[in-house]
């Protein structure tokens, strides 16, 4: 019978889908109706660029998948077209990408998120989209961390220096006087 089958191949697309979103620190999903051909190859070029997953999604399939990974709670969100980027360690990526591309098409709009599966609204995920990406993050700390050990070695540095000029002195003045 088709139908037994279409159904085993819808269980196995959402136990694919179910484990890719179990993997996923972060994931935003949004209604992409009407946008062109040419802006949806652009956006899904950017993301995938980006390291992220895109997927058209029928809200069924998507919500079943959602729940099995353990995010609740999104149901209502999952009406219209609706579509999901994530990715399984940037946590920014995503929303950088689909916010920018909200912007700038009035057609398009982020309906809501998730980071480590707790929900995250729109504004939240603008939030998200605002924040450097992790490398930036990571030199900037180490940057906060090395600044007092170059000024330990300054200090450190200078009062070697000094030791010098002096133990300098006293052997001028030993040899003066021999």
């Amino acid at each position: 019978m088709p139908s037994e089958k279409i159904l085993e191949q819808k269980k196995q697309y959402v136990a694919a889908l179910s484990e890719e979103l179990k993997s996923a620190c972060v994931g935003v999903i949004v209604n992409y109706k009407g946008i062109t051909v040419a802006d949806d190859t652009k956006l899904r070029r950017d993301l995938r660029a980006a390291g992220n997953t895109y997927k058209v999604v029928k809200n069924t399939l998507l919500g079943r998948a959602l729940k099995d990974a353990g995010v609740e709670g999104l149901d209502s969100y999952l009406e219209g077209t609706t579509a999901i980027a994530y990715h399984d360690s940037d946590y920014v990526s995503a929303a950088k990408v689909l916010t920018k591309f909200a912007d700038t098409n009035k057609t398009f709009e982020v309906k809501v998120g998730f980071v480590d599966g707790d929900i995250v609204d729109v504004a939240g995920v603008k939030n998200l989209a605002e924040l450097p990406s992790k490398e930036v993050l990571v030199a900037k700390a180490l940057g906060g961390l090395n600044a007092p050990i170059s000024g330990f070695a300054t200090v450190l540095n200078g009062t070697l220096k000094g030791l010098v000029v002096a133990l300098n002195a006293i052997a001028e003045k030993q040899a003066e006087i021999a």
